[in-house]
């Protein structure tokens, strides 16, 4: 069902009724302190719940995505195949229903006749989500009974679910389309190509940096693509090469279309007043979101070809002071300049002495 924002009556209803749950039935007397905090929890919930559904909206408005679906990117189904064993000749019929170790659903879809090795089938996953992706290897079991076929089913390799585009990305490619409108195809233009195809979370174009008369498309899926630190797949280039194609003017002479170069910061921190490992790992996480939020490789700023981005020794600092729990610490690092117009700061090895 599309989503429908409840009422300001229908949310109240809901919290009372689940405070009287959580005091075990009692009644909320009119005009008491508990019903009054309800109904202010209750307003809080709704203008909660009115801003998602604005976000939408506004999605739906100015974003067209690359399956010509509107706003916000939709999940998409894991499919692949898998090898089936059992007593050669059984057919096995399109739709027989598995599930992993982890208890996601798969179907196959294909009919398919065992042989006398193992046979391949293709499956996809029946929800959408990044869950449904397995490694090869990783096995499943039947969970229709078929006679004559071996209960457990072994993964070639199932890929391509992505999960629903989050608020964050959402707002974000909102925001980019709002304030860089069409301009017949200059970078801005296919920056909101790229990032219309599902797993795509930052793209960056380069005028000129091949030639005149070319454009550099880089861009991540790092939340898709999280196995190789975000860096996308030969065959993810393909699929946003080929969806640019179809929106690029075709008065450019040539174009291309890469995954940036991976370029690690080390670096070393050395008298941490909070020492733990919680801290260590808060570190991390704060200097990773940093570099999402940075780092890029060469990209056009107001149509003006930019370098790809140094990473600043002071921006590290400031990843590392917003830790809550650290308040004082010494680093040891330069700023570090990429080596190349293709290259992106990713978070390297942190030493601690």
């Amino acid at each position: 069902m599309p989503w429908s924002t409840p009422t300001l009556k229908q949310v109240r209803i809901l919290v009372r009724d689940d405070i009287v749950a959580a005091f075990s039935g009692s009644i909320i007397i009119g005009n008491s302190v508990l019903r009054v905090m309800a109904d202010a929890v209750s307003g809080l919930g709704h203008l909660t719940l009115r801003y998602i559904d604005w976000l939408d909206r506004h999605g739906n408005i100015w974003l067209v995505n690359a399956d010509n679906s509107l706003g916000r990117k939709n999940a998409t189904f894991a499919s692949g195949s898998i090898t089936m064993t059992g007593v050669n000749g059984t057919l096995v019929a399109s739709g027989t229903a598995l599930q992993s170790s982890a208890g996601i659903g798969y179907e196959t879809t294909e009919q398919i006749t065992i042989g006398a090795i193992e046979t391949a089938v293709a499956v996809r996953a029946v929800d959408s989500g990044a869950l449904g992706n397995l490694d090869a290897g990783e096995t499943m079991q039947l969970t229709d009974v078929v006679g004559g076929v071996d209960n457990t089913a072994i993964v070639v390799g199932i890929s391509g679910g992505i999960d629903k585009e989050d608020d964050t990305d959402l707002r974000a490619r909102i925001l980019f389309r709002i304030q860089q409108p069409p301009m017949g195809g200059d970078a801005s233009d296919y920056v909101v190509w790229a990032t219309a195809v599902a797993g795509v979370t930052r793209a960056w174009a380069a005028p000129l940096e091949m030639g005149i008369g070319t454009m550099t498309i880089r861009f991540m899926m790092d939340d898709f693509r999280t196995t190789t630190n975000g860096f996308p797949l030969a065959s993810d280039v393909i699929v946003v090469t080929s969806y640019i194609d179809s929106k690029r003017p075709v008065a450019i002479k040539d174009r291309w279309v890469l995954a940036p170069i991976p370029e690690p910061i080390d670096f070393i921190i050395t008298e941490l007043d909070s020492d733990t490992v919680s801290i260590r790992s808060a570190i991390e996480v704060s200097v990773r979101q940093m570099l999402r939020d940075k780092a890029a490789p060469a990209h056009a700023i107001n149509g003006v070809l930019q370098p790809a981005q140094t990473i600043y020794a002071s921006w590290i600092s400031e990843a590392i002071i917003n830790v809550q729990g650290v308040n004082h610490f010494k680093l040891i690092m330069e700023d570090h300049e990429m080596p190349s117009n293709g290259h992106i700061g990713i978070l390297g090895t942190i030493v601690y002495g």
